[in-house]
């Protein structure tokens, strides 16, 4: 752990709860980020990430320091929103859900789209999406911490309770099936190879 964040850790463990602020505003983009890339709601990412900044200070005083406190943050974090995937599908088995175009396009990232483009974005948007929710929540999440958060086979098997090998298993898996929904030609697959 950084001298920095071990100091701050420090503080909040003597009971100067303030300065968990200073590891909020140097984790919560992350963290918000993960979340949002792993359940596709910038509500529930919101609802994941201060859960686990409040799991987080409750169990600060456990938190070893064997790994970074920004990877300890992750790990909570992603078995958050691994835990919501899971719940998700097992809810969709029960109901079918229905789309909500207009928000999808409200959060579509461009600037400043013409019509053409937003909706061209909408569908590009749905059609990954649901890529995305055909993968099983360990393989969505395997694929988020991967491809979005850059993280190591090792990180990703810490983050979801696995071995290494199991995690990169999962990351393969969950391109294989990507790559299949969304007919990668190839030229994608040999862009996501990389």
């Amino acid at each position: 752990m950084e001298p920095r964040e071990a100091a701050i850790v420090e503080r909040v463990l003597a009971g100067e709860a303030e300065a968990f602020r200073e590891l909020v505003e140097a984790h919560g983009r992350a963290l918000h980020r993960l979340a949002y890339r792993m359940t596709g709601s910038p509500e529930t990412a919101e609802d994941v990430v201060q859960e686990a900044l409040l799991r987080a200070y409750r169990g600060l005083d456990r938190f070893s320091g064997g790994s970074g406190l920004g990877t300890w943050l992750h790990r909570i974090a992603a078995n958050l929103a691994l835990d919501h995937l899971r719940k998700r599908k097992r809810e969709r088995q029960r109901f079918v859900p229905l789309e909500n175009d207009e928000a999808r396009a409200e959060q579509a990232p461009s600037e400043a789209p013409g019509p053409d483009r937003l909706t061209l974005s909408r569908e590009l948007d749905q059609q990954v999406e649901a890529a995305l929710d055909t993968l099983s929540p360990m393989e969505r999440t395997a694929f988020v911490l991967r491809h979005f958060e850059h993280q190591t086979s090792a990180e990703i098997g810490s983050a979801l309770g696995t071995r290494e090998v199991t995690a990169r298993q999962a990351v393969f898996r969950a391109v294989h099936k990507l790559r299949k929904v969304l007919g990668a030609t190839p030229e994608t697959h040999h862009a996501t190879a990389r």
